[in-house]
């Protein structure tokens, strides 16, 4: 953390324009768990946007080859002179418009960077976009590399609720606007967080989803699947939160003088493929950076906003430590054959298995539960499924499923955003990693 505002700077220099404050600098806000305000903002709620195109645009201007409509189904293995196992590339598809691959082949490198994000899709709903399906993670899983902490998934309290049946990627309610003064409220109109928490609403993520599904489950007015969040106290929010308004208005709520019906959502991944901050593993040439990566930055709960800090640090690492010098090429010795992939329609019944027994509350008789209907889509796997980019991402979603069952049967305890109804408090021999593989084919926890 100590080299964030220099990142930050750094990104300024790129030309991002971040929000100015009252008087000189950069305007900051606090969000979850925060004691002081220490979050820059652009655009009032649209930072990620706003890091997103500096860094497009530095790679447009660099000149930077990019292939658009390609995926990247398997890493090449090799062995250097002195017989290391490494990297020798990546196998990728090119696809079609509509998803189908046109062609296959190998992109030879001596590095390969995964920057790929989590697994928020695996979830029925989530604040992650359509892509974001663990498939950097499972490739490093198949590959040999171990992944960390995969049963640590936060789930974002204040995710906007457009209907018991909405499924897919749902408008985020960003924690700054509880941070700017926003309560929680159930259907009957009680505070979900008195009481709770010396923070209040502004508990750490974990806090605040637990308790709105607690508060739920209890059914409030009849109510079960959804609370509010009442913003009516702030003033100028539409100036402050544009892209919120936005999508309040778009499904007919005004935020300004209406509550904000919202439940809690997938929204990051605590866990990933065990990385240092520089992005190296445990196979020479891959480097892991961002939600792909477990660095042990942000423990068993991140504190919000530090997942983007995290990997503007960790990419400038590793974007500075490759500029000086590349690993050892390798001979390509290692290419997996086309392995069994699923049908994608099978994403619904995973996503929703994951959502019932594998959310923020979980449960012994669930976590089995989820894991006979996963064994059940593992046994529908066949060569004979028509590779496309649904069907690569449904197979990714498998193996990452599986990964975090496992893990989640495996810790028993509860600890930051992994909680168990029948382990209800955090142990202090559990003090520890949980590292997946993947060994003949099967997922190991140890």
């Amino acid at each position: 953390m100590s080299e964030a505002p220099t990142a930050i700077r750094y990104l300024m220099e790129l030309g991002a324009s971040f929000d100015p404050g009252a008087h000189e600098g950069v305007a900051l806000t606090r969000e979850g768990g925060h004691s002081h305000r220490r979050i820059v903002h652009a655009g009032g709620d649209q930072s990620g946007a706003e890091v997103q195109r500096t860094l497009d645009e530095s790679v447009r201007l660099a000149g930077v080859q990019v292939v658009e409509k390609a995926f990247g189904i398997d890493l090449v293995i090799g062995h250097t002179k002195s017989g290391v196992r490494a990297v020798a590339g990546v196998k990728v598809a090119i696809l079609d418009s509509n998803g189908g691959v046109e062609s296959v082949g190998i992109v030879y490198a001596p590095a390969v960077i995964v920057a790929t994000g989590g697994y928020g899709q695996v979830y029925a709903s989530t604040s992650n976009p359509p892509a974001v399906t663990g498939d950097g993670i499972a490739l490093a899983l198949r590959a040999g590399v171990a992944a960390s902490d995969l049963e640590f998934i936060q789930f974002h309290p204040t995710v906007l609720w457009v209907g018991s049946e909405a499924t897919g990627q749902q408008a985020l309610i960003s924690e700054a606007v509880r941070g700017e003064g926003a309560i929680l409220l159930d259907a009957a109109g009680g505070r979900v967080m008195a009481g709770v928490h010396p923070q209040e609403d502004l508990a750490p993520r974990d806090v605040v989803a637990a308790a709105i599904s607690r508060r739920m489950a209890e059914a409030p007015a009849g109510v079960d699947d959804h609370v509010y969040l009442d913003a009516r106290r702030i003033e100028n929010f539409e100036e402050r939160f544009p892209s919120i308004t936005a999508s309040c208005r778009n499904v007919g709520i005004d935020p300004v003088t209406e509550l904000i019906p919202v439940s809690p959502a997938a929204h990051y991944v605590c866990g990933g493929v065990k990385a240092t901050l520089d992005g190296t593993t445990s196979l020479q040439g891959l480097f892991v950076v961002g939600e792909a990566a477990c660095t042990g930055v942000h423990g068993a709960n991140r504190l919000a906003s530090n997942s983007l800090t995290e990997g503007v640090v960790a990419g400038t690492r590793v974007g500075r430590a490759l500029s000086w010098s590349l690993p050892e090429i390798v001979e390509p010795q290692e290419v997996e054959a086309d392995g069994a992939l699923i049908d994608s329609y099978h994403r619904a019944a995973l996503r929703n298995a994951m959502s019932k027994y594998v959310g923020v509350l979980r449960t012994p008789d669930g976590l089995e539960a989820a894991s006979a209907i996963l064994r059940t889509l593992a046994d529908n796997a066949s060569a004979a499924v028509v590779p496309t980019r649904k069907a690569f991402e449904a197979t990714n979603m498998l193996t990452i499923a599986t990964a975090v069952v496992a893990a989640a049967k495996a810790r028993t305890e509860s600890r930051g955003c992994h909680r168990r109804t029948d382990f209800a408090e955090p142990l202090a021999a559990w003090e520890r990693h949980l590292m997946c593989r993947i060994v003949d084919g099967r997922v190991e926890v140890d």
